[in-house]
């Protein structure tokens, strides 16, 4: 980032006024307007700029992140800040309106040379909003503009760009990732290396890369350095890095320039042809047309109805020697148009049939008789009538012998167009609403209501036919809500090249998400059922590889995302460059997004509810369950038909695995045996494919990250309040266990809020922060886990954490039954006090029992009390009620 005196340099250097410079100060120092989310499709990122020092968000991955890498090796600029303040654009609406809005453009960059805001669309929602607000974006000279934004930058001297997704260089950002671990290291290189290297690509101008790797004399990590560093020159823009037989090597960016000059001077001009039916060629200065592509042979059609079957090796070596070539300007007229348009719609068994008319009708056409003595007269008069109809009409007969199915039939409309208004506005109203009507009710109102108008209905089986020619995705929508229309929709194809979805090498991108395991487990002491885990699954999206596993019963947290980055480091010393998440609130965690920024890893935030985006997951889940867990017993998979399970069947009585052995197992799966299957995406095992990409792609050794106890002590969560009271003698409380350190003893301390971390895998250690500086605490279960590999430490934590949880819920209901059994020993007690007031009262009248009694007695308290006494039932089941109490309280 800049420093003051280089920021009033700029200043000075462009001239920039006051009120200006109290801009660009604001935005420096205020964070981003808001967070950008993952909706309506768009992948979110949030990327750990070196430039900036900050996270930098992007609302999209295919639009937004290419600005922010264009931004971040851009020499020239200097500063750029996400998501701004808010500025006010002012435009003449659609409808002539005068408009104002608040606007929050992209980013706000600080160039050498200019300062502005830039805006970034996709080039499609461009052109919609060009046509709903004409004044605001419009193109000029293929460049998108924003007048009223860039009316209110010039007022400080500012620019206000309009960004398309057209412009995006993709080769160019493709190697800006390949490249970024090298363009941030600033190793020595071994000069051995870097002499071959160089010596190599002198002797061979224009070698590829796979050439240079293949050799073996340069690792590979030295040769993609050397490109970073400008020390080997290749042309980012030409070819991406990931396909080494298409980058070609120089020594310096003006050789590459020269032997391009050769290269295009030398080169002949259309050299490729398009080999598709319907397309046109030149062959011997005349224009074809390919109307078959045979297994052996292949016909062409000339433009005044000549056909020539040519040999496929004839066909092939026409091609190669240049003799047939794409015409260089095609014609473009309505009836050349129109040609090429039915010769593209028609299938190989149509141009088979107008071949078949063509050979019978062709002695006609040259002036001889026919020889074909089967097909009849009248059949052979309609094909020539045609043949001169399309001749007439397109310059070409030919296309009057293709079949014309279309055209059989009565394909005029039955209906009238007020019964066919009336039965789409039904369709549109009354069958695609949320209620779900079937077909049958909206149909009898449609039937009721044209007889209301005085139209005829239209049929049963025209309404269905309507109903099914409609928008399936938009009707779903309408009738059962977004995630049920998510099901109907195309899949996502790469139809143009960007950034490829699972990388060019291992631990570029990396998924995480988590499921809950469809087995039963049990506790390992006392045999009782602790229930499903929850397993957390990192994965490699390249080589399909599982790169960690983590088990645990706690449902999906922070804690489990930062527990297998733990032990993804643990056991490959690194995790992906780029970690893609969904919505979830534990990937929002400050600590979470703090321990990727810290190891300079992007998180990209794949839209809710869609999981295609995260497919290479989500595939992983299935196949566990499939090729492992089902072979398990205990495994839930029956409980899909609930109705007959039974007790002797079901998964909770069948349990018998424990979480350590499961682990275990689910380990050696994971780890060996699925990772040596064939993966039928790759055609190969993972273990393979991830070897090759790391000896094609590099072993990028500065992104090693130790596993010592800084880089645990930055995965260990914190409690939702994030600090615990220091207590004189007993330490901090954490999770209801208390921890102790001597430094802890020190009065200032003592009664203070202390900032915590706790390891959710080692119950036995925990952390306060105290007096600067992170202090280890120790537990009362240290002993306990003193002495235990870190292996079983996590499983017995995890057993432990799930025991509490089903005691806490046993002692909810071991604490109403107390309560119950002391009400009735409240009852009892006023009972037996109640039994010596009328004890009392009887002694008093035995006394006066010769007096007669005051008529203030008769009917008053005493005697009332022994009544109610006497006729109360629980006084009647005293002994009963008391024994089955002691029993209960025994039990408890």
């Amino acid at each position: 980032m800049l420093k003051e005196s280089e920021l009033h340099q700029l200043y000075q250097k462009l001239n920039l006024p006051k009120h200006a410079q109290q801009v660009i100060e604001e935005i420096r120092s205020s964070p981003p307007m808001r967070r950008v989310r993952s909706a309506a499709g768009n992948v979110s990122v949030r990327y750990p700029s070196r430039k900036m020092g900050v996270i930098i968000q992007a609302e999209s991955h295919r639009n937004e992140l290419a600005g922010i890498y264009e931004k971040e090796y851009d020499p020239e600029t200097l500063e750029y800040y996400d998501q701004p303040s808010r500025i006010k654009l002012i435009y003449e609406a659609k409808n002539g309106r005068r408009i104002g809005i608040w606007h929050t453009p992209d980013y706000f960059v600080i160039r050498s040379n200019s300062i502005g805001w830039e805006e970034w669309k996709m080039e499609e929602e461009l052109l919609h909003l060009a046509e709903q607000m004409p004044h605001r974006y419009l193109r000029e000279k293929n460049v998108w503009r924003c007048p009223p934004g860039k009316e209110y930058a010039a007022q400080f001297g500012f620019f206000y760009r309009v960004r398309s997704s057209a412009e995006i260089d993709w080769s160019l950002q493709r190697n800006l990732l390949f490249l970024e671990d090298y363009l941030c290291a600033d190793e020595d290189l071994d000069e051995k290396d870097v002499s071959s290297a160089m010596l190599m690509v002198a002797e061979h101008p224009g070698i590829t890369l796979q050439e240079i790797l293949a050799m073996g004399q340069v690792p590979s990590d030295v040769v993609f350095a050397m490109i970073a560093r400008g020390q080997l020159y290749v042309d980012l823009r030409a070819a991406p890095l990931a396909e080494p037989q298409r980058a070609r090597a120089f020594r310096d960016r003006e050789t590459a320039q020269g032997y391009a000059v050769i290269a295009s001077s030398s080169s002949r001009s259309n050299p490729f042809i398009t080999v598709a039916l319907g397309a046109s060629v030149i062959w011997d200065g005349r224009s074809w047309s390919i109307v078959n592509l045979g297994a052996t042979e292949t016909t062409l059609l000339a433009v005044d109805g000549t056909l020539i079957n040519l040999p496929q090796t004839t066909f092939e070596g026409l091609i190669e020697t240049g003799q047939l070539t794409t015409p260089a300007d095609i014609n473009t007229s309505d009836a050349h148009y129109a040609v090429r348009e039915l010769l593209s719609g028609a299938s190989p068994a149509d141009f088979e049939e107008a071949n078949q008319r063509y050979a019978i009708i062709a002695p006609r056409l040259a002036g001889d008789r026919l020889e074909n003595k089967t097909i009849p007269i009248r059949t052979i008069r309609r094909w020539l009538d045609r043949w001169n109809k399309a001749e007439a009409c397109y310059g070409c007969g030919y296309v009057g012998l293709l079949p014309k199915y279309q055209d059989r039939g009565n394909h005029q409309q039955k209906i009238s167009n007020s019964a066919l208004e009336t039965m789409m506005a039904f369709i549109a109203n009354d069958y695609e609403t949320l209620k779900q009507k079937t077909k049958t009710a909206v149909y009898g109102a449609l039937v009721r209501k044209c007889e209301e108008q005085g139209i005829v209905a239209p049929s049963y089986k025209t309404f269905v036919h309507a109903i099914q020619k409609r928008p399936r995705v938009e009707q779903v929508q309408k009738r059962r809500g977004r995630r049920a229309a998510y099901q109907h929709e195309a899949f996502y194809q790469e139809l143009t090249l960007t950034t490829p979805r699972h990388g060019d090498r291992p631990f570029e991108i990396g998924h995480i998400d988590h499921t809950l395991l469809d087995i039963e487990l049990v506790c390992s002491h006392t045999r009782r059922n602790l229930g499903r885990p929850w397993g957390t699954f990192l994965s490699d999206a390249f080589s399909r590889r599982l790169l960690a596993v983590t088990l645990s019963f706690d449902p999906p947290s922070y804690r489990a995302c930062m527990m297998v980055l733990r032990e993804c480091v643990q056991r490959h010393g690194r995790f992906p460059q780029i970690i893609v998440v969904d919505g979830g609130r534990e990937f929002e965690s400050v600590y979470f997004e703090t321990l990727l920024a810290r190891y300079e890893c992007s998180k990209k935030t794949r839209p809710g509810a869609q999981p295609r985006f995260g497919s290479v997951c989500e595939r992983l889940f299935g196949t566990t369950n499939t090729r492992f867990i089902y072979n398990l017993l205990g495994n839930t998979q029956i409980t899909r038909n609930v109705r007959q399970v039974t007790k002797s069947v079901s998964p909770q009585e069948q349990a018998c695995w424990t979480l350590g052995r499961f682990h275990a197992r689910l380990c050696e799966w994971a780890y060996e045996i699925y990772d040596t299957l064939e993966h039928p995406a790759l055609n190969q095992s993972p273990r393979d494919a991830f070897a090759m990409g790391m000896a094609q792609g590099g072993q990028r050794l500065q992104r090693f990250i130790p596993y010592d106890e800084t880089f645990r002590v930055l995965t260990l969560p914190t409690t939702r309040k994030g600090t615990a009271k220091v207590m004189p003698c007993l330490g901090v409380k954490i999770n209801g266990l208390c921890y102790w350190s001597d430094a802890l003893l020190n009065p200032e301390v003592e009664k203070t809020q202390a900032p915590i971390r706790y390891d959710p895998f080692d119950a036995g250690v925990a952390y306060a922060f105290i007096k600067g500086r992170w202090v280890q605490c120790l537990s009362e279960h240290y002993a306990i886990f003193a002495g235990r590999s870190e292996r079983e430490i996590q499983l017995a934590t995890a057993e432990l954490r799930k025991r509490n949880q089903l005691h806490s819920q046993q002692f909810t209901i071991t604490a109403r039954k107390l309560a119950d059994f002391l009400t009735s020993l409240e009852a009892e007690e006023i009972l037996l006090e109640q039994r010596l007031r009328d004890a009392e009262a009887r002694e008093m009248l035995a006394l006066n029992k010769e007096q007669p009694i005051p008529a203030g007695i008769k009917g008053g308290i005493a005697e009332d009390s022994l009544l109610k006494a006497e006729t109360n039932p629980l006084f009647e089941q005293e002994p009963q009620v008391t024994d089955s109490l002691l029993d209960s309280y025994e039990e408890f």
